[in-house]
C-alpha cells in the first residue's frame, strides 16, 4: 500500500495550523517541523492525533549522544509516528537515539536526514569541506543509518533508487522537495514531481508549500495524491 503523502505543517502557530486542517474530510499524515513545535509545544501532537492524523515530528537532533538519547526518550513518549536525527551526528548518536525512541514507542519510525534538498553538491563541498560527490555523501550517510539500526533516512527522491539498490530495499527514503510542474521552488534545489519521486523509488514525500500556500489545499492535495498513487 502506498503511504499517503506527508503534508508539512509550515505555520507559526497551531490556530493557522488548525484552520488549515479544518478544510480537509480524511485522515491526514502531517509533518510538524521546529517552528510549530516551538510556539505550541508537546500539546499540539495530542491535538492532531486526537483528529486521527498521522504525525512525523521533524526535529532533526544533533547533539552529542546521551542528549540525544534522552530527549528522544521524551519524544517516544508522545505516540507519534516518525521522528529524526541528523546523520551527521555520527553513528553512536544515531545508534543510542533509536534504542531510547523504540524503548517508548515500539511502532514508530526513526529516520536520519542525510543532505538537505537545500544544498547542492557545490555549496555542500565549499562549505563541509568534503571530497565526497552530494551522492556519495548521501549514500554514506544512509549506510551510516542503516548500520545504526535506523528506519530510513531523509534524502532527495534523486537518491532513493540508489539507496535502495545499495543499502536495502525495505530501508526507507522520505524525501521532500516535491512540487507540481508550475510551482516555484522556493528554497528547495533539488526537487522533482510526485509522480517521479515515486518513479525513483520514493517510500513517503513530504509536501509543504505547494499545498499549504495553495489558494485551495484540499484541491492541490488531491492532484499530488494522485500523481503520486497513480504510477
Amino acid at each position: 500500500m502506498t503511504a499517503k503523502p506527508i503534508i508539512a505543517l509550515d505555520f507559526s502557530t497551531y490556530e493557522e495550523a488548525k484552520i488549515f486542517l479544518a478544510g480537509f474530510d480524511e485522515k491526514l499524515y502531517v509533518k510538524i517541523g521546529m517552528e510549530l513545535y516551538m510556539q505550541s509545544g508537546p500539546a499540539i501532537i495530542d491535538v492532531i492525533k486526537a483528529y486521527g492524523h498521522d504525525v512525523f515530528l521533524d526535529l532533526k537532533l544533533h547533539d552529542i549522544p546521551t542528549t540525544v538519547e534522552r530527549t528522544m526518550s521524551v519524544l517516544g513518549k508522545l505516540n507519534v509516528d516518525m521522528v529524526n536525527v541528523h546523520a551527521s551526528g555520527g553513528f553512536e548518536m544515531m545508534k543510542r537515539a533509536a534504542a531510547a525512541f523504540r524503548k517508548e514507542n515500539a511502532d514508530g519510525k526513526i529516520i536520519a536526514v542525510t543532505q538537505l534538498t537545500s544544498m547542492d553538491e557545490r555549496t555542500m563541498q565549499r562549505e563541509q569541506q568534503t571530497p565526497l560527490s552530494l551522492t556519495d555523501s548521501v549514500l554514506h550517510y544512509a549506510e551510516l543509518a542503516y548500520k545504526a539500526g535506523l528506519d530510513g533516512v531523509v534524502s532527495s527522491p534523486l537518491e532513493s533508487r540508489l539507496i535502495h539498490n545499495e543499502i536495502s530495499e525495505h530501508f526507507l527514503t522520505v524525501t521532500p522537495g516535491i512540487r507540481l510542474p508550475d510551482n516555484n521552488n522556493d528554497d528547495q534545489v533539488r526537487v522533482v514531481t510526485p509522480d517521479k519521486a515515486k518513479l525513483l523509488g520514493s517510500d513517503y514525500i513530504v509536501v509543504g508549500r505547494p499545498i499549504t500556500q495553495s489558494s485551495n489545499p484540499a484541491e492541490a492535495y488531491k492532484e499530488i495524491k494522485h500523481l503520486w498513487e497513480g504510477v
